[in-house]
């Protein structure tokens, strides 16, 4: 299972309404955590049900703790736009 699909299928305890996310490890070539082959900077914009009510920092917490020890090693960085739904973006 490539890095990619694992992020999505762990993502999906949160029961996203929208995901999407891009490997931006190319853009970081020569950066601290990047590697040959990519799979370590990433962008994500997901919305969920999950997010309602809950500030951006507890928004975060909780990609964290699905992502569990993938956020330690592949995954060096990752950008997160996380909204609930009717918020822009989501």
């Amino acid at each position: 299972m490539s890095v990619a699909d694992e992020i999505r299928r762990r993502l999906e305890t949160l029961a996203p309404l929208r995901l999407e996310l891009s490997d931006e490890s190319a853009r970081h070539a020569g950066h601290a955590g990047a590697r040959p082959g990519g799979d370590t900077h990433w962008r994500l914009l997901i919305a969920s049900a999950a997010f309602a009510g809950q500030p951006t920092l507890a928004r975060h917490r909780m990609i964290y703790a699905a992502l569990g020890e993938l956020m330690n090693n592949p995954i060096h960085a990752l950008a997160i736009t996380a909204r609930a739904p009717g918020e822009p973006d989501a």
